[in-house]
């Protein structure tokens, strides 16, 4: 029996302290021989699956839908080290963008680099796209923001990577799997942290998809305790920490402010002309690993009457002050957009110091919250039901914040979700329209005289308040001599 072999069958003999004592034993070579062999560290769930009675013509897709830190990339990137150990040639990978396929399949901690001992590692054409494997044979990198590259393009195997947050997920996918044909055994390994988009629901309910559950808390021992602890305080106990934590395909939460079926019903695949478009930042209170994300959010507005809005792009993320504003301007640049507007009550003038320090001709808003959050957010998602907002693909952080966010059971409010909130309110009104209540300096511009005061409440004659609808909205809007509700759009005279 291999020395290999024989730490194996200890694994599963012995406690990890005698176990720790045995590999001491081993040789220099049988221990770098053990680091690389993924049969000795693999859990069950992270091996690929066997045929079995529910897929007895075996399986096309392994959709690995598991919690944060479970151990995702690494199974994926085994397994594409297995299928090149059985003779596949064209093993290609598929990420969400450009910078999370060369972050985290080829070049993270548990990429395919890492991963692959000396004799087996590829190398990595950064130029090309592609690797290239000791035995000649060609792995092509794709971004599933350019589901069009995918055209034509044909495999043995497809390792694809956070599905759920792909931004034009069901184009990327169709597109790969009209070319997943080539070889005896055409199969694609899907891993994600799940997020109830349309693409991972339907292929759940694909009968030759195999599911694999797992968990954040089956990989505890080889996570880092500052990145378990982080994980683990900000959701444990929540609604999305069984998302994020067990894995779980949550519906909607009943409490929420927007919901999936408004967002699936509006969704579109190809952008109108705009005749406006805005980045809205939402700051993040400080800039260290353990902080909130920064909001950067992109929306535009069309010209049709009523006007439509049009969801972007969302760059937002963990950035220092500075690295949001250059990602802030650089999105503004490449949009063409209009204006950046940004919330003054967290970032007060830092911000737009910090975007006039990086182009001091870009067009800036400071924008104040003076009202709550909830009343901020209740008028965008009237346009959501109305179905006038759309998002240009799949925005799956976002989304997940937007549908899951209760104003009466969480406290504060998620970051990419409060950036949509400032964008749309921008491009729907601002304070000259029906969301009032964004002043742009805020309330001290009222007490200066600097900006109009709102007006007071019109009464009935029952002393019941005009502006309020029966439905409890606040907001209308005005067509021609009568005013619509926003959220029931029951009419009422100017």
């Amino acid at each position: 029996m291999s020395a290999s072999l024989e730490v194996r069958s200890l694994r599963q003999q012995y406690s990890d302290a005698d176990l720790r004592a045995r590999l001491a034993t081993l040789p220099e070579a049988d221990l770098r021989t053990l680091y690389y062999d993924w049969n000795f560290w693999a859990r069950p769930d992270q091996r690929i699956p066997d045929h079995c009675a529910c897929h007895p013509d075996g399986w096309a897709v392994w959709l690995v839908l598991a919690g944060r830190g479970f151990g995702k990339t690494r199974v994926g990137a085994e397994t594409v080290r297995i299928w090149k150990k059985q003779g596949y040639k064209r093993i290609n990978f598929i990420a969400a963008t450009a910078d999370d396929l060369r972050d985290t399949m080829v070049e993270g901690e548990t990429g395919i680099l890492a991963v692959c001992p000396n004799s087996e590692r590829p190398i990595y054409r950064v130029s090309k796209r592609r690797l290239e494997w000791p035995d000649g044979s060609k792995s092509l990198l794709f971004s599933a923001e350019e589901p069009e590259r995918l055209r034509g393009k044909q495999h043995d195997k497809l390792f694809c990577d956070e599905p759920a947050s792909w931004q034009y997920g069901e184009d990327a996918w169709n597109q790969a799997m009209f070319g997943l044909r080539l070889g005896d055994n055409p199969q694609a390994v899907a891993t994600t942290t799940p997020k109830p988009t349309k693409l991972i629901r339907t292929l759940m309910a694909d009968s030759s998809t195999h599911i694999t559950r797992g968990t954040t808390y089956e990989n505890r021992d080889n996570l880092a305790n500052t990145f378990y602890t982080k994980i683990i305080t900000r959701y444990e106990g929540t609604r999305l920490g069984r998302q994020e934590l067990m894995g779980e395909v949550l519906d909607d939460n009943p409490g929420a402010l927007f919901h999936l079926a408004d967002i699936e019903g509006a969704r579109v695949q190809k952008l109108p002309p705009l005749s406006r478009i805005v980045v809205a930042l939402d700051p993040a209170v400080t800039s260290n690993e353990d902080s909130d994300e920064w909001g950067i959010i992109a929306a535009g507005i069309d010209g049709r009457f009523p006007e439509h809005g049009y969801l972007i792009a969302d760059e937002s993320g963990i950035y220092t002050p500075n690295e949001a504003a250059k990602q802030g301007v650089r999105l503004y640049h490449r949009l063409g957009a209009d204006r950046i507007v940004g919330e003054a009550n967290n970032g007060g003038d830092m911000i737009e110091a910090l975007l006039r320090n990086e182009d001091a001709n870009v067009s800036y808003k400071k924008v104040t919250a003076s009202r709550g959050k909830v009343i901020r957010a209740e008028p965008v998602s009237a346009l959501y039901e109305q179905r006038r907002v759309h998002h240009d693909g799949t925005f799956g952080a976002l989304e997940s914040q937007m549908i899951n966010w209760n104003p009466q059971a969480d406290e504060g409010s998620p970051d990419r979700m409060d950036a949509m909130v400032w964008a749309m309110t921008e491009l729907f009104g601002g304070t000259d329209g029906w969301a009032g209540f964004v002043k742009g300096e805020g309330e001290e511009a009222i007490a200066k005289g600097l900006a109009p005061a709102p007006p007071g409440p019109r009464l009935l004659v029952d002393g019941r308040n005009k502006d309020v609808c029966e439905c409890g909205s606040s907001f209308w809007i005005t067509v021609g001599s009568t005013q619509s509700c926003m959220k029931c759009a029951k009419p009422r005279p100017v």
